[in-house]
């Protein structure tokens, strides 16, 4: 392997291992509190006690939860995320577009996702439809903003000079536009799939009887706060990992950029 390649490679692991310090000593101080009577075990139960909880699902039960909310998140991130990049190309390319639909979407995304469920409730009854209906809403709003407001933000010289050499108007957006828009694209999916997982919760408010935004229903009308909190990790897991492979697909199709990495070079 080549030195520069080691040393990125090296240096990738060490930034890997430096971000679990901060979760293993928070861990740590955690149990150490309430193991010192600190704090109150009912009101915080350790770190030990929260995995006894997960362990007492069973892997089936556990697995059901997760897949029922997973499943529910993809289904409303795709739907979502789909109709964000095509209405978000299509504001951020035309002046036209912009003005007649911005102000709605505008507008819309200011109400809160739980004003959603009453009326999901009333036209779409309570089995699977409104829950990924709900996420969808929820993945939609920052995949719009990133889509087109990247669109709208490419360099205008790098269109005078596509104009320059008389590219066509789909040649232009595949060959300038898209490109130039891309890293805006990606925040906008990454945050959009973030928000899947938060509406998600909300989602499973709906006569869910599987899921974590069950769980933590359920722990909060037992009183079980390691159920809310096993819930907690988990929502915190999944959505780390499936944020962590957005970003592996981002470094992928985006390799040609030679942007500043943090480390005092160029990545």
């Amino acid at each position: 392997m080549a030195g520069p390649a080691r040393a990125g490679l090296v240096s990738r692991w060490a930034s890997l291992l430096m971000g679990w310090w901060l979760p293993l000593l928070t861990l740590v101080a955690w149990e150490s509190a309430v193991q010192w009577g600190w704090v109150r075990a009912h009101v915080l139960p350790a770190p030990s006690e929260v995995a006894q909880t997960l362990w007492s699902f069973g892997v089936q039960g556990l697995a059901a939860h997760l897949l029922a909310s997973t499943g529910r998140v993809l289904a409303g991130y795709a739907a979502g995320a789909a109709l964000g990049v095509g209405l978000g190309a299509l504001v951020g390319l035309s002046r036209r577009s912009q003005a007649v639909l911005d102000p709605s979407f505008q507008a819309l995304r200011a109400i809160p996702s739980l004003a959603w469920v009453p009326l999901l409730l009333l036209w779409l009854g309570i089995d699977e439809a409104p829950k990924i209906v709900l996420i969808a809403i929820g993945a939609f709003f920052p995949v719009y903003l990133g889509v087109a407001s990247g669109f709208r933000d490419v360099d205008r010289k790098l269109v005078e000079v596509a104009r320059m050499y008389r590219l066509p108007r789909l040649a232009l957006v595949q060959r300038v536009l898209l490109p130039a828009a891309l890293p805006s694209v990606f925040t906008g999916l990454r945050n959009g799939l973030s928000l899947a997982w938060m509406f998600m919760v909300a989602a499973e408010l709906i006569a869910a009887t599987k899921g974590l935004g069950y769980l933590l229903t359920d722990g909060r009308e037992t009183g079980r706060a390691d159920i809310v909190l096993a819930a907690i990790v988990l929502l915190a897991v999944l959505g780390k990992i499936t944020d962590t492979a957005m970003q592996w697909l981002e470094r992928r199709l985006l390799a040609w950029r030679d942007t500043y990495d943090n480390t005092g070079g160029r990545g």
